[in-house]
């Protein structure tokens, strides 16, 4: 039997599986130099980091995709869209396909796809941008490809 993998919230995760997570990060980026550092830091034992740091990573980090399909809930008002299309811009994605339905009820839905670089990008932190963007009622990842 090959190796299976399973998409789970973070929420449902363990705390020490998250803090492995949160201590490869901080080594990656040279915020601490040693495991001993990072584990004292974090409260997890230096067995734990090193039982789970090549089992877990971020899902959208380190997952090479061609393209994801982002759909959003906007307010219907002027330059909503335009924001959110810039936002995509400003994180160097090129823009596939744009849908937008008839709005109603004071909404609009939208789906855009996007072509994701070779050496990826974080989508997590695009969706985090995108409904930050005021008049973005959601934002939330429908197909990847």
């Amino acid at each position: 039997m090959g190796t299976e993998y399973y998409l789970v919230k973070g929420s449902a995760l363990p705390e020490v599986l998250l803090k492995v997570v949160e201590a490869k990060k901080m080594l990656q980026s040279g915020e601490v130099r040693t495991v001993q550092e990072v584990t004292e830091r974090l409260g997890i034992s230096r067995s734990s980091f090193y039982k789970y740091k090549d089992d877990i990573e971020v899902f959208s980090e380190t997952l090479h995709i061609r393209s994801v399909t982002i759909g959003c809930v906007l307010e219907d008002k002027p330059g909503v869209l335009s924001e959110v299309l810039e936002t995509i811009s400003g994180a160097q994605l090129n823009i596939q396909t744009i849908y937008q339905a008839v709005p109603t009820g004071g909404t609009a839905e939208i789906s855009v796809k996007v072509q994701c670089p070779a050496e990826g990008v974080s989508i997590t932190d695009l969706l985090e941008t995108i409904r930050s963007v005021k008049g973005v009622a959601s934002a939330k990842i429908l197909a990847r490809e």
